[in-house]
């Protein structure tokens, strides 16, 4: 699906150049936060012995008791793919 903005302004400033550097800025900060999310799941994956994948199925599927440290795992799991979703969502954006 394409999706249009359109940004309009009263100022003389070019707009282009300023969305063009705070995409870019936005970028690298989902992609900080991806790393830093990835750095949490691999601890929790090397402290706990399974990925994140089979954790997640396990853990919804109801046969992972809750804990703290499982709460926080599946809040990370979370957070990654919503980072996801927004980077790419970004790194797509075309300007015309």
């Amino acid at each position: 699906m394409v999706q249009q903005v359109t940004i309009t302004t009263d100022t003389s400033v070019a707009l282009r150049p300023l969305v063009e550097s705070a995409i870019r800025s936005e970028l690298r900060l989902l992609e900080l936060g991806l790393e830093r999310t990835r750095q949490r799941l691999h601890a929790f994956e090397s402290q706990y012995g399974i990925n994140s994948h089979e954790f997640a199925r396990r853990f919804e599927a109801g046969e992972i008791a809750e804990s703290l440290d499982y709460i926080e795992w599946a809040g990370e799991i979370e957070t990654y793919h919503r980072l996801e979703i927004h980077r790419q969502a970004l790194a797509g954006v075309r300007l015309n």
